[in-house]
């Protein structure tokens, strides 16, 4: 695995232009989820430089662009609230803390090879978990939209203080918000080939607040520091330590989850593989060096991933121009961003809320299955109200419950047993059929089909009461794909049954992971070497055989007791 990303000169002009547009992108988006998530203005400037910087030096997607992103900047301003809360003087370095450790678990991730396992959740908790996150970023701007501070306490809160909110508006910066929202929104589609509607709002509104509003008192970002940011010493507390932990790993994965749907994206545009492993190692090296330099978390953002390659963006050169011109800015030109209002900084964060959401497929859902349909809408109803752990979990929960329900609901038709081919849908020879007719009923077939996962096993199990009028019993493995451990206990149990019975037992055509389980199950040594057979055909010869030479003690047992 190389070291570095894959970084040349021979796209030198495309990449310069990805670089420089990915930059004029960058620039308002950093400045308002810095804002948005309270940590201020400069953190999303410091969280746009380190993270952009080291996952494209480290990270195994050439074209993607890294850098805080809506999802991520949501769950850090949930943490920052928290650990705020329970200690005023040093929450905020212990939210800068959690993004290191999330970083940690990132770099964690990849070296243990999880990448291709990262992204394997339900489509309908995906779109649920992302849909609230919009939600939730969008009910954080209605303060600074209206003119004033975002009240604490989350969500219910902000919704419970809506009529306070709506009584306080101060008229002209809901007017720049609103301002800033139709140039979002409604800017024609040949403009934003040639220029981000993000920037054009952020100059437009502060513009106009300037020689418009020269008069009106108006919250703006304020002057922020130019110079090298400061590194911090994580901030440890005991009393905290276990829900750092939890908020980390809960980053941390979100983080790769963004990241690597994103680098599929850019798969997409350039028709390249990602190497998933090495990018979350480049993200959590990124977002260790953003906490430590107070910056905030990122991940692959979509937008910027996209214009960029759409700009001419083949390498990872593109993200390191990007970083480049960001550094200009934070080390010479910082002070020109103090006059930016507040509130289009607001609307542009609304604007990405209403993009997070996942409008397509909300409106189908219900339409392509009602308990889709139900998983989304309360995974959103969850994330937005009570908490964002809560929501995925209880989600991934119920989802894989219903798919799991039903696929033993199709592969319980995969397992058959009979006593009479003619009573099946299975295909048998005249030969076959001569032998079940010559035992007379004695002979059970249970015949297993396809995955046998652990829900399959009640079906295996309701086969089993048919055993008790059988003298031999044939299992026949020949189409099983995976036997699971559920399954193969139960088949396990009905063998030991049988011989315990004193009764015949044959097992067809079992091989590779299906004769690993049983040999590991002890198996081999339960039954004798003659009972594997390579077909069916033998065991029912062998079971017919055992059924004709019994059939007359049988007959004088019975006379006998009579």
């Amino acid at each position: 695995m190389r070291l570095l990303n894959e970084i040349h000169l021979r796209n030198l002009r495309g990449d310069i232009f990805g670089g420089v547009t990915a930059a004029v992108i960058a620039l308002p988006m950093a400045l308002a989820f810095g804002v948005a998530s309270g940590a201020g203005a400069e953190a999303g400037l410091y969280g746009a430089i380190f993270v952009g910087l080291f996952a494209a030096l480290f990270g195994g997607s050439p074209t993607l662009i890294s850098e805080p992103t809506g999802p991520m900047t949501v769950v850090f301003t949930a943490v920052i609230a928290k650990l705020i809360a329970s200690d005023p003087v040093n929450g905020m370095a212990m939210a800068f803390t959690v993004v290191v450790m999330a970083g940690m678990f990132q770099i964690l991730f990849g070296l243990l090879r999880l990448g291709k396992y990262i992204t394997l959740m339900p489509y309908p908790v995906i779109s649920g978990f992302m849909s609230g996150i919009g939600i939730i970023l969008i009910i954080l701007q209605i303060g600074p939209l209206l003119g004033q501070a975002t009240p604490q306490g989350g969500t219910v809160n902000i919704i419970a203080d809506l009529p306070d909110l709506l009584s306080g508006i101060q008229l002209p910066e809901t007017a720049l918000a609103v301002i800033t929202l139709a140039i979002l929104f409604f800017m024609p589609t040949k403009f934003k080939r040639f220029v981000p509607p993000q920037l054009i709002a952020l100059v437009v509104g502060t513009i106009i607040s300037i020689v418009v509003l020269s008069n009106v008192d108006i919250r703006r970002i304020g002057e922020i520091s130019m110079g090298l940011p400061e590194l911090n010493i994580p901030v440890f507390s005991a009393e905290q330590w276990e829900i750092m932990l939890i908020d980390a790993v809960v980053l941390g994965m979100l983080g790769c989850i963004d990241a690597l749907l994103t680098s599929v994206i850019a798969d997409s545009l350039t028709r390249t593989q990602h190497k998933s492993d090495k990018e979350l190692i480049g993200q959590g090296v990124g977002n260790m060096m953003s906490g430590l330099f107070g910056g905030l978390p990122g991940a692959g953002a979509t937008m910027g991933t996209v214009v960029s390659i759409q700009a001419g963006a083949k390498t990872a050169l593109a993200g390191l121009i990007r970083v480049g011109i960001l550094f200009i800015v934070v080390m010479w030109a910082a002070s020109i961003t103090a006059l930016i209002p507040l509130a289009v900084l607001a609307g542009i964060a609304f604007k990405v809320g209403v993009d997070i959401i996942d409008w397509n497929f909300l409106k189908r859902s219900h339409r392509i299955s009602n308990k889709a349909a139900l998983i989304v809408y309360g995974v959103i109803a969850l994330t937005v109200f009570v908490d964002l752990i809560v929501a995925v979990g209880i989600g991934f929960f119920f989802a894989n419950v219903i798919t799991i329900t039903r696929l033993s609901e199709l592969q319980a038709d995969d397992v058959k047993a009979l006593t009479d081919p003619d009573q099946s849908d299975l295909t048998f020879t005249e030969q076959e059929k001569d032998f079940f007719r010559a035992a007379n009923g004695s002979i059970l077939l249970l015949h297993l089909r396809g995955t046998m996962i652990f829900g399959v096993s009640r079906a295996i199990s309701r086969k089993n009461s048919m055993m008790k009028n059988c003298e031999t019993l044939i299992v026949d493995l020949k189409e099983v794909k995976h036997l699971g451990v559920s399954s193969a206990l139960v088949l396990e149990e009905a063998i030991i049954d049988m011989l315990n019975a004193d009764r015949q037992v044959y097992i067809v055509s079992a091989s590779g992971q299906t004769l690993s389980r049983l040999t590991k199950l002890g198996l081999k040594n339960l039954l004798p070497e003659s009972s594997f057979v390579d077909d069916r055909i033998s065991a029912l010869s062998h079971a017919a055989k055992h059924s004709v030479a019994t059939a007359p003690t049988k007959s004088l047992v019975n006379k006998n007791a009579a």
